[in-house]
């Protein structure tokens, strides 16, 4: 597969050629059973490596692909070794499908295998289901079971994700908790020879947003089957800056290749961002933060709209464009944030605006948010 041919390629296409050297470099490496990489070479694969790896007659560069706690990887890596599943909350727009995406495709080679999680997500999504016209003509023969995400798991020794699981009633999660016990999936319908067991590399990911804690609490007993990981929002300014022109340059590469990215216009952003999130200003003013989620990743998409709208009127990135985009972001939850945001207009961004042409700029289209 091309990572030219579609919007989004998987994870394993886009970095195809990071992971084939890494492979090829990988001997000598302990490494458990069923997995394509070693724990080593998956660590670096996540967060890079100094020196490019030779492969095929080229040197090929393994960057950097998550950027906050590296001791947090490598616990990650060393749970999905064990036989204990790996749970990773935090904030809405923190990396956590994109480190599921990460380990998956270094771990197994796919990352495809997926159950996203839904209010309307029910056993045979996670499971299997039944192809009815085969059921109905042959009985329950394996040709008429249609396999789901943990079937399929299991069957091929690979990562399951399980996206947003706190979406899912809590009947419908409670259907992991033997499998990740006994590593094996009953099917009744086959009779005593209806138990798939877990082929090596078998593990779940699974992500869970902060705000969705108590939608449908996990079970206790679910909870014991997994090692939590809490991924934490980006911390520092620079680095979000960092992340936010990384990500929106390989966006833009591909829809708009002429777009440029103006990193002054970045660190604004990324600063705005970080204060509304953080409830202070870096003058160490305290901000009153909206009920919105201030995401990096939101931030990232924020930018990307108003290059994309400059790409396509002809324009550079115009001011009043970027806090429109701000203002539907703040919004998106509540309109009561509404004085919020003007609030920190009128103090944080006024006093900026006083001698910085590019914050007085800011400040001027602060019209958009009246």
């Amino acid at each position: 597969m091309s990572a030219n041919e579609y919007i989004k390629p998987p994870v394993e296409a886009v970095y195809a050629k990071q992971l084939a050297a890494l492979a090829d470099a990988d001997a000598g490496n302990r490494k458990p059973e069923g997995w394509r990489l070693s724990p080593k070479a998956i660590r670096s694969f996540v967060l890079g490596r100094p020196t490019p790896l030779p492969y095929q007659g080229e040197q090929v560069e393994i960057d950097q692909k998550y950027f906050g706690d590296d001791s947090l990887v490598e616990r990650c890596i060393i749970t999905l070794s064990g036989n204990r599943g790996l749970m990773l909350v935090g904030e809405p727009g923190t990396a956590k499908t994109m480190l599921s995406e990460l380990f998956s495709a270094a771990i197994s080679g796919t990352t495809t295998n997926t159950v996203q999680g839904t209010a309307g997500t029910t056993d045979d999504n996670i499971k299997y289901s039944w192809n009815y016209a085969l059921l109905l003509a042959n009985g329950p023969v394996p040709e008429a079971l249609v396999p789901a995400p943990l079937y399929t798991g299991l069957r091929d020794g690979v990562i399951t994700r399980f996206e947003e699981i706190t979406r899912c009633p809590s009947e419908v999660q409670d259907t992991l908790i033997s499998v990740m016990s006994d590593k094996v999936l009953s099917i009744p319908e086959f009779g005593a020879e209806g138990f798939l067991f877990a082929r090596p590399g078998f593990n779940i990911i699974a992500t869970a947003n902060t705000r969705d804690k108590g939608v449908n609490e996990m079970s206790s007993a679910l909870k014991r089957r997994f090692n939590f990981e809490t991924v934490e929002p980006i911390s520092s300014v620079k680095l979000e800056c960092e992340i936010i022109e990384r990500q929106c340059r390989d966006m833009l590469r591909f829809a708009a290749p002429e777009a440029a990215v103006d990193p002054d216009i970045i660190d604004l952003l990324a600063t705005t961002f970080h204060e509304l999130r953080e409830g202070s200003s870096a003058e160490g003013n305290k901000i009153e933060s909206p009920s919105a989620v201030m995401s990096t990743a939101e931030a990232v998409s924020l930018y990307y709209q108003s290059a994309l709208s400059a790409y396509y009127y002809g324009t550079d990135i115009s001011m009043d464009t970027l806090v429109q985009n701000i203002r539907s972001a703040v919004l998106k939850e509540s309109k009561d944030d509404l004085p919020r945001l003007k609030s920190y207009w009128n103090t944080v961004i006024k006093g900026r605006s006083e001698g910085n042409k590019l914050w007085k700029r800011y400040y001027e289209a602060r019209k958009w948010i009246r």
